[in-house]
């Protein structure tokens, strides 16, 4: 469950870059070359990182909550909640 927890973490965080990703596209950081350390480390989390953590990490806690397991005990409500809404617009904009 610690493990799990952990997780649910870096997956926020990683949403969290993917909203940044989104906000690039209309106001573009990169200038003509190479791009910074940090947009590139944003452009990796938010893209690759965010949609696959974020649908292993529901996944999992959809398997805990269809088996009567209490979830809530362990995960701040929050945090299942805004990587739940994070999924949406993900999946929105990968499945197109």
């Amino acid at each position: 469950m610690q493990s799990l927890i952990f997780f649910s973490r870096v997956a926020f965080i990683c949403n969290v870059c993917f909203v940044l990703v989104w906000v690039m596209r209309y106001y573009p950081v990169l200038e003509e070359g190479r791009p910074s350390d940090a947009v590139s480390l944003v452009l990796i989390l938010g893209i690759l990182f965010a949609f696959a953590l974020n649908i292993i990490v529901n996944l999992f806690l959809l398997v805990f909550i269809l088996r009567r397991r209490p979830v809530w005990k362990h995960f701040p409500g929050w945090l299942i909640i805004a990587n739940f809404l994070f999924l949406l617009p993900q999946i929105i904009l990968f499945l197109r």
